[in-house]
């Protein structure tokens, strides 16, 4: 019964969640200031044309939308040319847009032409170091190896940026550390790195009075902004479509850059600043226009996406962990192999083991972040399950087998009221540790606590990260102490009073 239960909730969930995919148009974003606002653009005027739009904000890097949008788990996101056709196409020679398009064609997915602005990458030094070593162009950082430079980790790993720049350019630094883009403007600021890769479009050039470097050598592809949609939105949503294509070449690289800046320096939400943009460029009245998001409401918001995730992973791993923990315990040779691949799967960094599941469980929502709490939630039971029925005196298992008790009976009346303290410990252990992994649910849309602490992160605003991390942190607290306290109610008086009187 239990089992047909959960199947026809995970089928409802199933069914509700294609219903809701089939009339809405999934915009995605990156996880930077810029790809936002472009998503929120998308999102209002999608909205305006009479199609109801979701955005799913903040999924990472480049291969996360794009692989989301080959799957059919988005519809349309922002992109850029020279992206395309280096990192995703991975071509090695220069495309024009005709050849994107037409190689994009293939795979089902459509671009609109230009929005009107080219936001290359490039090279930023802090001006007082850049005259100091008397460096205008990307060439002269050969000159000088003792440079401590610092990129953001897509421009690390990416085709077109560090791996192709440095050879390029015969670039001698080779302690190049990889830093999250934001973080990497602070350790700018602070003196920890010389130089770091740039937007052209970066409100952060002109306020923290960076030089941008010369790429001599015209290194860096063009990166015009565009929206990339599947072929299917033409049929399924040919106003939605429309309304994208009437972004063409409306927004200039001032404008962005304004944009951009009252975002990251005014801290002004991305919705409302697009919302204005639309309004003053096209006469649309978005709801973000009028929207007051106090923080008590995002709070609210964010606690119960946290909590969705960490009580599904966590009853579901109660109800697999204990009898697997039963079974290590009663044959101890399997006990090896089940402890032994939950200790494996514990390892795996969390980030890791998100991208792992990635590819089986879609790319946004909460289905993959469920999946990767449940999997850590497995060692903390599992274990304590075994440890608590291991350690029951042998005199007790003896004395039970001498009553004649089946063995289902001792296990129900005797061995686990007697392991009951081991388990709620682990339940407990496993419930801490899933709120704090948690907050990495926002890596792909899925919110939570995570999603405040990311936008602070990107605006270096100390309040919004405070906004997740002391929730997240409270909240802990309470799992913690609700176990505690219901510890007066599973674990037999006995045991409690004997746990206490050996100070534990």
């Amino acid at each position: 019964m239990r089992n047909r239960i959960c199947v026809s909730a995970l089928t409802l969930l199933v069914l509700v969640s294609c219903v809701s995919a089939a009339d809405t148009v999934r915009v995605g974003s990156k996880v930077f200031t810029e790809s936002i606002i472009l998503g929120d653009i998308a999102t209002q005027v999608i909205n305006d044309a009479g199609i109801p739009a979701d955005h799913k904000r903040q999924l990472g890097g480049t291969r996360i939308p794009w692989e989301a949008l080959l799957r059919g788990e988005i519809d349309i996101y922002p992109e850029y040319t020279g992206t395309i056709s280096q990192e995703i196409l991975a071509s090695k020679q220069p495309m024009s847009e005709a050849q994107i398009r037409e190689t994009l064609a293939q795979r089902g997915i459509r671009m609109t032409r230009s929005l009107g602005f080219n936001d290359t990458y490039a090279i930023g030094m802090r001006r007082d170091v850049a005259v100091k070593y008397h460096i205008n162009s990307i060439s002269d950082l050969a000159m000088h190896p003792e440079l401590r430079l610092g990129f953001s980790n897509e421009f690390m790993d990416r085709a077109d940026c560090w791996r192709s720049l440095r050879p390029a350019y015969h670039l001698p630094q080779t302690d190049v550390k990889g830093l999250d883009h934001d973080l990497a403007y602070k350790a700018l600021q602070t003196g920890s790195i010389d130089a770091t890769d740039v937007y052209s479009t970066d409100a952060k050039i002109k306020s923290l009075n960076l030089a941008v470097l010369i790429d001599d050598l015209h290194h860096f592809p063009e990166y015009n902004a565009v929206y990339l949609y599947r072929a299917d939105v033409q049929a399924r949503f040919p106003k939605a479509v429309a309304a994208i294509e009437r972004m063409e070449s409306q927004i200039n690289e001032s404008e962005m850059v304004d944009l951009n800046a009252r975002v990251e320096l005014q801290k002004l939400p991305e919705s409302k600043v697009a919302a204005e943009f639309l309004q003053h460029k096209f006469g649309i009245n978005s709801a973000a226009l009028d929207a007051v998001d106090s923080r008590t409401t995002r709070i609210i918001a964010r606690t119960r996406e946290h909590l969705f995730m960490v009580a599904i992973s966590l009853v579901s791993a109660i109800i697999v962990a204990i009898p697997l923990g039963i079974v290590a315990a009663k044959r101890p040779r399997l006990g090896q192999i089940i402890l032994a691949i939950a200790s494996i799967i514990y390892t795996i960094p969390s980030l890791a083991l998100l991208v792992f599941l990635i590819p089986i469980f879609g790319i946004t929502g909460y289905l993959p972040a469920i999946v990767a709490l449940f999997l850590y939630s497995l060692l903390p039971m599992i274990r304590n399950t075994h440890a608590g029925l291991i350690e029951i005196p042998r005199g007790i298992r003896e004395s039970a087998e001498a009553l004649g008790l089946p063995p289902r009976t001792r296990l129900r009346l005797i061995e686990l009221p007697l392991a009951s303290g081991a388990i709620l410990s682990g339940i407990k252990t496993a419930a801490v540790i899933n709120v704090a992994t948690a907050t990495l649910g926002a890596l792909i849309g899925a919110g939570g606590y995570g999603q405040p602490i990311l936008t602070g992160i990107r605006l270096s605003s100390t309040p919004l990260v405070l906004e997740g991390a002391i929730p997240a942190a409270l909240l802990a607290l309470i799992v913690q102490g609700i176990f505690e306290l219901s510890e007066r109610f599973v674990v037999p008086r006995g045991l409690r009073l004997k746990a206490e009187s050996a100070g534990l």
